[in-house]
């Protein structure tokens, strides 16, 4: 299960992300970045609550990432230890901004 909230204030976008960002639950996100993305400037992702992200919710990230290299800047913060070390074992510490 995956629990997605928004805040967007102008061209800000902040979205928190609880639970397991997986095959199951990252068209979902995917989803909700589509409607979302198109005046955002500034992306973050609030990882406190993300227990769990897959290969899936990898490709969503790195999706939201070249979108974002075209309008504006996206990062994540408050990432968990676990979640961290996917981001490390994949490399894409060397792609995402992480805080």
């Amino acid at each position: 299960m995956l629990t997605i909230n928004k805040e967007k204030t102008g061209d800000r976008l902040m979205i928190c992300l609880g639970g397991r960002l997986d095959t199951m639950t990252a068209p979902e996100l995917e989803a909700e970045l589509k409607k979302e993305l198109d005046p955002v400037k500034e992306l973050t992702f609030d990882f406190e609550k993300l227990e769990y992200i897959s290969s899936a919710g990898l490709r969503v990230l790195l999706s939201a990432q070249k979108v974002m290299n075209r309008q504006g800047t996206m990062k994540l913060i408050h990432v968990r230890p676990e979640v961290q070390e996917v981001f490390e074992v994949t490399g894409f510490v060397d792609i995402l901004t992480i805080e």
